[in-house]
């Protein structure tokens, strides 16, 4: 069962709406809005990530910086500074670029894109928006003499880890794993694990991996995401804020205090994470600045000009 959450407008007509499931929860974990299927499993996707870093920090991950703990926590779009930090994890351990088995990409950001095609540079698994992730755990294969080659695999040391991790938040020790966009195993969680996985991060003690991948995230939402992306508009907009996008209309968080949210769109609509997400934002502040306000009414064009809003269903938060 899903519920309306983002509705687009035109013209003064509700032109369409996207349906799907969201869940906040309050800094107890205590649900005060459940709509829709919120206890039914889904692929978090990429809103998974940032438990896989604490999975390869727990598994001895030593970053060299908070960058690279951010960028091992990304969805990045292959501009300079985040290959930067990739080939840097990787070069520190004497691991070559062809050892991550992602699919070979061209940057996913338009201008770094078209210069890599001038350039005639080739695909790359370095420029795949999820390399940050699998270079920090080839780094914890490579101190712990884990083989390199068999990383994906399910059994793999490095996956058990991941699954050992997720299982906290009420996940199965046995899950039915799905393969991820990059190739990696992901294990699928409930709405409302998922927002406890987010609560967690932000309350967990000072120092501990969780606390460092949250503390990373918010120091460099840049690295996390890229120019332009969801990610670093509303953790560049709300103080303390931890969040991380994930494909086909997926979306985690948690405010400082611990509140914390998830959501999935049914349509797998990137136009309605934004808004909805923004709008959460909101109804936690309990107030919206310009900036804020911006981003919960993404606007329709018509003629170049404003002609309607994308934005979460009056009345529903």
């Amino acid at each position: 069962m899903s519920a309306d959450l983002v509705e687009v407008t035109r013209s003064g007509t509700r032109e369409c709406v996207h349906r799907g499931s969201l869940v906040l929860l309050d800094p107890g974990g205590a649900r005060t809005v459940a709509l829709g299927s919120v206890d039914a499993p889904i692929f978090p996707r990429s809103t998974n990530k940032p438990w896989q870093a604490v999975a390869a920090l727990r598994s001895g991950f030593v970053p060299g910086s908070s960058e690279e703990l951010a960028i091992a926590a990304a969805s990045h779009a292959g501009e300079p500074a985040h290959l930067q930090h990739v080939r840097a994890i990787l070069a520190r351990h004497g691991i070559d670029e062809a050892a991550i088995a992602a699919p070979p990409s061209l940057p996913a950001n338009e201008r770094e894109r078209a210069l890599a095609i001038a350039a005639d540079a080739p695909p790359s698994p370095a420029y795949m928006e999820c390399s940050g992730k699998h270079a920090a755990m080839l780094a914890a294969c490579a101190v712990n003499d884990w083989p390199l080659e068999s990383y994906l695999d399910p059994a793999h040391p490095m996956q058990l880890a991941v699954i050992e991790a997720l299982a906290e938040f009420g996940g199965e020790d046995e899950p039915d794993l799905g393969i991820d966009g990059c190739g990696l195993p992901i294990v699928p969680l409930t709405l409302a694990q998922l927002a406890a996985s987010f609560a967690r991060l932000v309350s967990a003690p000072i120092a501990s991996p969780e606390a460092s991948v949250a503390d990373a995230m918010r120091r460099h939402p840049y690295l996390v995401s890229g120019t332009g992306a969801d990610d670093l508009a509303l953790m560049s907009t709300v103080d303390g804020l931890v969040c991380k996008t994930g494909a086909d209309g997926v979306f985690a968080g948690a405010f400082a205090d611990g509140t914390a949210f998830a959501f999935k769109i049914d349509d797998g609509g990137e136009r309605a994470r934004l808004p909805l997400a923004a709008a959460l934002a909101e109804r936690h502040l309990g107030s919206s600045d310009e900036d804020l306000a911006a981003l919960a009414s993404r606007p329709v064009l018509g003629g170049g000009v404003r002609v309607g809003t994308v934005r979460a269903v009056p009345g529903i938060l």
